[in-house]
């Protein structure tokens, strides 16, 4: 194949072609001759945002286990926490009034598994009057902040394809209420789709097949939105990191705050125990003398089965993805190459005639990284025994366990409002 059969002037930049040769992935200039001036410019952006760094380890490292040593965490227990909660609970709050806390919410995802079309944060958790994930999310901030008389910045990550849609949404419902000042949005860094063979692939003839990095991105998507010197800058030091599909989320929880604080660790993890060793969530632990989630899938059997002196299992505690970072810390170890997850999938492109391929079997991979990486990169963590039924009913399934239908059941129960 030879993308400069064209007259040169035609052409992009020459040293965009140079270095897309160098990575072996001119392919994506299959068709360049055949776009609009405005179609190039879009490719040409896009090609100016890949990270071939990313694409070339993922292809070169398979992220292997079974070489390394898993052993169980130090957790607060919710005993534990009762203890010093009136202490905690006064640290968190001084931090909470001083706004030193942000949070950081992942609303990057699409409702498509739920059958719902729009961004996910927009689902209708009512029954009877319209009650919206992302309003949901909001009121669950202001329990915890209204009574000490402050506000908390919040920081939504979406993505290319549900930025626009989830901004003129808050826009329409007035931010529910919430400060505007205090709501800000930036996009999720993006990372292109693959073959097999590590080739990117095209969507369409001037458009790369691009998906969201990773729920792992959020510190450098929000470093390359210039977020990170702004919350420094006003005065932040903390940030509270959660997703979206969580209806019980407890955000800005001063006890959290303050454990991890007092702790003093630079990042605290909330956890809830496992139903059973069998409950098919990735368990906190230390991996080779680190902080670290295991998934279901990499514990042996021998390591899910295994107790303790005092007869409890080492690894019963599954993460809830409500984080806790210290912002400078966190700045030090986002610098670290964090490991990139190959997702085989079927990804909808176009093949070398340009014709649009359905696949019907997974074609290539998507690239990811995840949260729970950074914490590797950190001595140790606040791990924090939450319950269950107070902080924990994700919407996940259309039916079911973590469906719509159990979480309002959950919502329900914890705060008795009328759905």
């Amino acid at each position: 194949m030879n993308v400069l059969e064209a007259k040169e002037e035609d052409m992009m930049d020459k040293s965009m072609y140079q270095t897309l040769q160098e990575h072996g992935q001119e392919q994506v200039l299959r068709f360049y001759n055949q776009l609009t001036e405005q179609e190039k410019k879009e490719l040409e952006r896009e090609i100016a945002s890949l990270d071939y760094a990313m694409i070339e380890e993922a292809m070169r490292t398979d992220l292997q286990t079974n070489q390394d040593e898993i052993a169980p965490i130090q957790t607060l227990t919710q005993q534990q926490i009762k203890v010093q909660e009136e202490r905690f609970r006064s640290i968190g709050e001084q931090a909470l009034r001083q706004e030193k806390i942000a949070a950081v919410l992942l609303a990057g995802g699409q409702g498509s598994r739920l059958g719902f079309d729009g961004p996910k944060g927009t689902l209708n958790v009512g029954i009877t009057k319209p009650l919206y994930l992302f309003e949901i999310l909001l009121r669950n901030i202001e329990v915890n902040t209204k009574p000490l008389g402050a506000h908390m910045h919040l920081y939504i990550m979406t993505s290319e394809r549900n930025h626009e849609q989830t901004v003129a949404f808050f826009k329409t419902h007035e931010f529910f209420g919430y400060p505007e000042s205090y709501i800000h949005f930036f996009k999720q860094d993006m990372a292109p789709s693959l073959d097999h063979q590590g080739k990117i692939l095209l969507e369409e003839k001037g458009k790369i097949s691009l998906t969201p990095n990773g729920n792992g991105g959020w510190f450098t998507s929000l470093q390359r939105n210039g977020m990170i010197e702004e919350m420094k800058q006003n005065g932040i030091e903390w940030l509270n990191v959660f997703s979206v599909d969580n209806v019980l989320q407890n955000i800005g929880d001063p006890v959290f705050i303050g454990a991890t604080i007092a702790n003093q660790h630079a990042a605290g993890a909330k956890v809830i125990a496992k139903v059973s060793p069998d409950e098919k969530v990735g368990a906190i632990c230390l991996r080779n003398g680190h902080p670290s989630v295991v998934e279901y899938s990499e514990l042996t059997d021998e390591l899910r089965n295994s107790m303790d002196e005092t007869g409890n299992y080492k690894y019963n505690y599954g993460v809830t993805l409500n984080y806790l970072f210290h912002i400078e810390s966190t700045e030090k170890k986002a610098k670290e190459k964090m490991p990139i997850h190959r997702a085989n999938k079927k990804i909808e492109c176009i093949d070398a005639e340009g014709n649009s391929v359905h696949p019907i079997e997974p074609n290539g991979y998507k690239l990811e990284t995840f949260i729970f990486d950074i914490l590797a990169f950190f001595d140790a963590v606040t791990v924090f025994e939450v319950v269950r039924e107070e902080e924990f009913a994700p919407i996940k399934n259309r039916t079911g366990v973590d469906s719509l239908d159990s979480a309002r059941e959950l919502l329900v129960k914890k705060t008795g409002i009328d759905l």
